[in-house]
């Protein structure tokens, strides 16, 4: 029997019918460091986007409790860093990975592109990179996950985000007057879905978590990367497992509005990928 058409069915329906139980936390109580001034300036969202990020949250989606796999994963929803895809590349992963028993964390982020005046890629959007997963390993009691097992989703400029966490060391500081900020920041995987180019390392280090790759071959951003990451994790003897679709081009998002079966069906393969690093068991 053929199952993909019935795939497809659940991730159309799961991604229109889901309902969302979600709640907003900002990284820093009070405002991100040095910005605490901006932190009551809203944001601006419409569509499928949100933009004007000042005060960098992060969105929970928890799975029913009897479902929970004690995983979790921070998903960094691409946008150009212009603006975030909040919807596709951020609502709808985390309902799919709910459905999973993982729980998932969609990270609003500076976007230094937006108002390069005031960020950069290296400092404010990484510094909002580590809060994320610190803040997600110092909620792992609350939120019923294990902080070694929590990774990062991302997509495109997200993608970017990730990539400067990845292969770093990510020890907070012990002397941290914050204990979210003496907690690791290191993912223990990663799913890359089109990253961009940016942040894609010289070399991979030995220590680099596992990665799940996927782009379109006719996607002319966000398919090189992909190839590169892959032979640099190769070279680094790291786990890794990376796919090429035919077509799809770029910003296929979670693949229900696609015509492509390839493209509809991508998520399954993440979702094995999951299963085989033991991701998907208590």
């Amino acid at each position: 029997m053929n199952r993909l058409p019935l795939f497809i069915l659940f991730t159309c329906c799961f991604a229109a019918n889901a309902q969302d139980t979600a709640r907003q936390i900002p990284l820093w109580p009070n405002g991100a460091p040095g910005f605490e001034n901006k932190r009551n300036e809203p944001e601006e969202a419409k569509d499928y986007w949100v933009k004007n990020i000042h005060n960098p949250s992060i969105t929970v989606y928890l799975p029913p409790k009897e479902k929970a796999t004690g995983a979790a994963v921070v998903i960094f929803p691409g946008g150009g860093h212009r603006l975030l895809v909040f919807n596709a590349e951020g609502r709808d992963p985390a309902r799919f990975l709910n459905s999973l028993g993982i729980a998932a964390f969609i990270v609003k982020y500076r976007l230094f592109r937006e108002d390069s005046t005031l960020y950069s890629l290296d400092r404010e959007v990484k510094q909002d990179a580590y809060r994320a997963m610190r803040l997600v390993r110092s909620k792992a009691a609350e939120w019923n996950i294990d902080p070694h097992r929590v990774g990062t989703l991302s997509f495109s400029a997200g993608g970017e985000v990730a990539n400067i966490i990845a292969y770093a060391p990510g020890k907070g500081d012990p002397a941290a007057p914050d204990p979210i900020d003496r907690l690791d920041g290191k993912p223990d995987f990663q799913l890359l879905v089109y990253p961009g180019p940016l942040g894609v390392p010289a070399t991979v280090p030995a220590d680099a978590p596992p990665a799940f790759l996927i782009a379109a071959n006719d996607d002319p951003c966000c398919s090189t990367p992909v190839v590169t990451i892959l032979e640099r994790y190769r070279a680094a003897h790291v786990p890794v497992e990376a796919h090429i679709l035919s077509g799809g081009k770029h910003g296929f998002n979670m693949g229900y509005r696609s015509n492509l079966a390839a493209v509809k069906s991508w998520p399954q393969l993440m979702a094995n990928w999951l299963a085989d690093m033991g991701l998907l068991h208590k």
